[in-house]
């Protein structure tokens, strides 16, 4: 079985690597150092209809084996192209992005008072977001205690997408806090944002 030492790597150069791996091997073991890590793996195994395993040998040693489902060739697309169908959004379709947990240059107070007054007036808009992406200090608006959480639940619960980036979390050491939307990388990150025919920021 083919190895690829992925410890140490930042997202998403595991889910990368793998792929790569996987184009010229039926089976491939993956190792990473973080929770986070194993979830892309595991999203990208279900996309390609692979079988995927995974075993936590330490806190933070993990291995992971994907195999392809039978033996079964599958076409794999290259790491830098998008592993779904884009579907051509409508002229008024658009994604917001927020990276700081603060809106503005000056008061911090009134910065996060900003944000949150930013994220609030998304649920009243007439025509919501697709998506919602936090990465960097972004990813604060989603965890539990946020002046934001039951805002993004609302948005959430009226079909807005809500995503944050897995090595911001990392970073912030909150990834255990997450009470909203779905962990992602960087990589899914980029082609969210290449897709969209607006991208909102404040």
């Amino acid at each position: 079985m083919f190895k690829v030492n992925a410890l140490g790597m930042a997202c998403p150069l595991p889910v990368i690597e793998t792929k790569k791996a996987l184009r010229e091997h039926e089976a491939v073991e993956t190792l990473v150092d973080n929770e986070i890590a194993t979830q892309n793996l595991h999203k990208m195994a279900d996309q390609l209809g692979y079988v995927y395993q995974m075993n936590q040998d330490s806190p933070q040693h993990y291995t992971v084996v994907i195999s392809k489902a039978n033996g079964e060739e599958t076409d794999i697309p290259d790491p830098e192209v998008t592993e779904e169908v884009v579907v051509a959004p409508k002229s008024d379709d658009y994604i917001v992005v927020i990276d700081t947990n603060t809106i503005g240059q000056g008061s911090e107070e009134l910065g996060k008072n900003l944000l949150k007054m930013f994220i609030y007036s998304l649920t009243e808009q007439d025509v919501l977001p697709s998506k919602i992406i936090f990465y960097n200090g972004g990813v604060q608006s989603v965890i539990e205690g946020s002046d934001s959480v039951e805002d993004l639940i609302k948005l959430q619960d009226n079909g807005v997408e809500i995503y944050a980036c897995g090595a911001c979390l990392n970073f912030f050491e909150i990834t255990d806090q997450v009470a909203v939307g779905e962990v992602t990388n960087m990589f899914r990150i980029i082609e969210m944002m290449r897709v969209s025919d607006r991208i909102v920021k404040p």
